[in-house]
């Protein structure tokens, strides 16, 4: 399916967010390179679909690069737009009961595969003057009990955005997007028996509300457009105003 469109890579396309990114960038012009772990289900418009565990990445250099080059065959030297490092692992537990597997599994699925990602597809970023958005979180900032692991890996992909952007200058653009609470069907069917607990969550929200998938969507296609050319390292903040809020009694 090779036409003048430009590609873009999006991984973790089977959640909420993922399906909205891959509907906001095909809109937006893009031929849609897609990775899950899990094959999505309702999600149109995908052109190529990749099943892969991206911890695989690190643990196993063979097929790290086999699925490198599975990329380049679909790209045919036409080179990438856009990379959307979206896939991330959450595992909530007390720390008392990370185990070093929790970790690292954490880690690698949404720190060091990003980092791989961009390093391996630099050249072909660069052929675009392409550019990178990672899905981080407002745990990279602000965070709760039992997320140490999962906060820790935003904040070290925040990190990332920002080094890499000063490393690599005008070579690419690296940007991130940090939404707060977002209604993905996971958060929803979280709080299926529990609309009071909802309403409260909506409510911590300065905006009166939690964020939608299409808005996280639509600010990446935003960051990867001509519009944003100046904007780089930046990590950008779609929590409705939550982080600015002091949670004291009123």
């Amino acid at each position: 399916m090779h036409t003048d469109k430009p590609f873009a890579l999006i991984t973790g396309v089977s959640g909420g967010i993922g399906g909205a990114l891959v509907q906001g960038f095909h809109e937006a012009g893009y031929q849609i390179i897609a990775t899950d772990l899990i094959p999505p289900v309702n999600v149109p418009n995908i052109d190529y679909f990749f099943q892969i565990n991206l911890e695989r990445l690190i643990e196993n250099e063979t097929e790290a690069n086999e699925f490198y080059e599975l990329i380049r065959s679909v790209l045919n030297g036409a080179g990438l737009k856009v990379l959307v490092n979206n896939a991330a692992l959450q595992i909530i537990k007390p720390l008392s009961e990370m185990t070093v597997r929790d970790m690292m599994r954490t880690l690698n699925t949404n720190a060091a595969a990003p980092f791989f990602l961009i390093q391996h597809f630099l050249f072909e970023l660069e052929m675009m003057q392409g550019s990178v958005i990672n899905i981080s979180s407002i745990h990279a900032k602000l965070t709760k009990p039992n997320f140490v692991a999962y906060a820790t890996s935003k904040a070290a992909l925040s990190g990332l955005t920002r080094a890499m952007a000063v490393e690599l200058g005008s070579r690419i653009r690296i940007n991130a997007i940090a939404p707060a609470a977002v209604a993905t069907s996971m958060l929803k069917a979280g709080f299926e028996n529990n609309p009071e607990g909802f309403s409260t969550l909506s409510k911590m929200h300065p905006v009166g509300r939690i964020g939608e998938p299409r808005e996280v969507a639509d600010l990446a296609v935003f960051l990867a457009s001509e519009k944003a050319k100046f904007m780089n390292g930046g990590v950008y903040e779609l929590d409705g105003g939550i982080g600015a809020r002091l949670h004291d009694p009123v």
